[in-house]
């Protein structure tokens, strides 16, 4: 009885959860395409150039309003990543 229902949860939850993860898992975890590729590679070839040539020096306040927010969004997002992997807010449980 109890292995009768053990096999129907494991049917319910488990096996539904894994098909589930196995459709996203087939579409993102695919390599980019090298037409994607590319466009980073570029894309961080004029981020460089760029830099290099002040060119960010020239941006109107509200560009650098939206891209100080930007930066500030993913640096949240990071600490907060951090923050959930050690499990707590201060140190690394040892």
């Amino acid at each position: 009885m109890a292995l009768m229902k053990l096999a129907t949860t494991w049917e319910r939850f488990i096996l539904k959860d894994l098909t589930k993860f196995g459709r996203y898992a087939k579409v993102e975890l695919t390599p980019p395409s090298p037409g994607e590729l590319g466009q980073v590679v570029k894309g961080a070839g004029g981020f460089v150039k760029d830099a290099l040539t002040f060119k960010w020096a020239q941006a109107t306040v509200k560009e650098a309003t939206v891209n100080t927010i930007v930066i500030a969004e993913i640096a949240c997002w990071f600490f907060i990543g951090e923050c959930i992997g050690k499990g707590s807010l201060v140190g690394y449980q040892v």
